[in-house]
């Protein structure tokens, strides 16, 4: 049962580390410091939620839906792209006008509505936890799909507190403007190459 919950730490770890929407909201919560706990507590719960249903039986559910999958597709083509551009366009300007600036005062329930949008409307999310995490947890055996989808939730709650947390001791030298530009820079390629891979996809 070890083996198997280590097996869905690692295959999870994986899926959540590479830079997409969640964790560069995540990291710009923790760069100022503004309600970072919050929102990696609701990234890691949307997972946790996702996963479950994946490894139970709901990736099957979503591979059967042509129509879900073409609009939650296209849907998250429009959100990235909105994103990246965003992003970009702060990088460009080199004002601190993107996301992860303009946002810096936001309320609570701002960051709350912020995170269930890079969460919920990011098809990639669903990807990696109802389809590719479940898809793979719906081939251990049954009695052991539990460890499995217990060692992936570990992973998303370590990662996203670790994100948080980290931002925030780095804060100072991850505030600076050069490197700021960078960030943005790099979040808005990643995020419209996300948008171009789902276009052409769908």
């Amino acid at each position: 049962m070890l083996a198997t919950t280590l097996q869905g730490f690692t295959i999870g770890l994986a899926m959540i580390i590479p830079i997409g929407a969640q964790n560069a909201f995540v990291l710009s919560r923790g760069i100022h410091r503004n309600h970072h706990l919050l929102s990696a507590t609701l990234c890691s719960g949307c997972d946790l939620v996702l996963i479950a249903i994946g490894v139970f039986g709901g990736a099957n559910l979503l591979a059967a839906s042509p129509l879900g999958m073409a609009l939650l597709t296209w849907g998250g083509v429009l959100f990235l792209s909105w994103f990246g551009g965003r992003s970009l366009l702060s990088a460009w300007r080199g004002k601190g006008e993107g996301l992860a600036d303009s946002a810096r005062l936001m309320g609570a329930k701002s960051v709350l509505a912020m995170t269930l949008g890079v969460t919920l409307l990011n098809p990639h999310v669903y990807l990696d936890t109802l389809m590719l995490l479940g898809s793979l947890g719906s081939q251990v055996n049954e009695s052991l799909r539990p460890a499995f989808a217990a060692g992936a939730m570990l992973a998303s709650l370590v990662w996203f507190y670790s994100l948080a947390l980290g931002a925030a001791a780095l804060a100072p030298w991850l505030a600076r403007s050069r490197v700021q530009r960078g960030i943005d820079l790099l979040v808005g390629i990643i995020m419209l190459t996300l948008a171009l891979q789902l276009a052409l996809g769908g």
